[in-house]
């Protein structure tokens, strides 16, 4: 079961990306590394609702 997921900036707290997960192999929130237009440098982005 794959589901649509929102990544938002743990500085700004923009959401920024949008992302497909799978369920199954990932039941966690995800965070990984991406760019934010708003910050204008690479932070830490996590899953939200």
């Amino acid at each position: 079961m794959r589901v649509k997921i929102t990544l938002a900036c743990n500085d700004c707290k923009q959401r920024n990306y949008d992302s497909i997960k799978s369920k199954k192999n990932n039941p966690d929130r995800l965070e990984m590394n991406k760019y934010c237009k708003f910050c204008r440098k690479h932070t830490a982005h996590k899953e939200t609702k």
